[in-house]
């Protein structure tokens, strides 16, 4: 299979590029390389290249960024999506887009399943719902993968700001009362490889098992890396930000399972982080 890649050189678009050149023919882009915004360069740049699928990785993630300019959210996240899933379907292409927990909003006290609606309250999540519509519409050969909390190697993430403060012996405040699913970027890495085999188009909740609290996770965090420094709990609203994030937005894979496609419990999986990381879990 000959797979075009937007983000390729985001964190999980390199995860990807890694997994799948080892079966496939990847052909990759990043955003010096492409901008999705634009639909003639986008429809040109994919169909020369004439793939098979298009994964669809590149997005603007900087969550209160996007509060603070949601015109700016919609064009790249919504419409940009449009433009990679029109090119695709103009080169023949299936297109996977990867979205978020943050098109729900919250407000259920159970894990959401993939047909769940949708009812985003923040600017990226309403961004990321327009595009999985935009991709939708777009061509019926379609993978909508949702994710959450996701963590990698590299840059700065949840997991590296708790390791850093109990580095630097910083007492940390972590919100109480935002739920969700840990998710390991090359766990999903893996799990997107594995939906592609399948042909079985759709929507995806791919996530590590199991959810938590911001809370609870860098608890976990600093446990299993031997750390001991003191961190308090605080509600979402006692930390001031541009964007706020639903409350209870955990994702339950359903139709991924039907298909053998099941993602390790979170714990196991910030284990394997952290030892990767150079921390040897306790």
């Amino acid at each position: 299979m000959r797979i075009f890649i937007t983000g390729a050189g985001g964190k999980l678009g390199s995860s990807l590029s890694a997994r799948l050149s080892a079966h496939h023919e990847v052909v990759g882009a990043d955003h010096n390389m492409l901008d999705i915004t634009d639909f003639q360069t986008t429809r040109q740049q994919i169909g020369d290249a004439q793939p098979d699928l298009v994964l669809h990785a590149a997005a603007w993630t900087q969550v209160d960024a996007c509060a603070l300019d949601p015109d700016q959210a919609l064009r790249v996240n919504g419409l940009g999506a449009q433009n990679v899933a029109l090119a695709a379907a103009s080169a023949g292409a299936a297109v996977v887009y990867i979205s978020s927990n943050e098109v729900f909003n919250g407000k259920t006290q159970h894990p959401y399943h993939e047909y769940a609606s949708p009812h985003p309250i923040n600017a990226y999540g309403m961004s990321k719902w327009v595009g999985e519509q935009t991709t939708m519409r777009a061509t019926n050969r379609h993978y909508i993968v949702r994710t959450a909390w996701l963590f990698a190697h590299g840059g700065r993430n949840f997991v590296h700001v708790v390791l850093q403060a109990a580095a630097e012996g910083r007492p940390l405040r972590i919100v109480t009362n935002e739920i969700a699913n840990p998710t390991y970027n090359d766990d999903l890495a893996d799990a997107v490889a594995a939906l592609i085999e399948t042909e079985r188009y759709g929507t995806y909740h791919l996530v590590n098992e199991g959810f938590c609290s911001r809370l609870t996770l860098a608890r976990y965090i600093l446990e299993r890396a031997g750390k001991n420094m003191d961190i308090s709990g605080i509600t979402s609203h006692q930390w001031a930000r541009a964007s706020h994030p639903p409350e209870f937005t955990p994702l339950a894979n359903l139709a991924g399972a039907l298909v053998g496609i099941r993602l390790r419990a979170w714990q196991s999986a910030v284990d394997a982080f952290l030892e990767r990381e150079g921390f040897p879990t306790a």
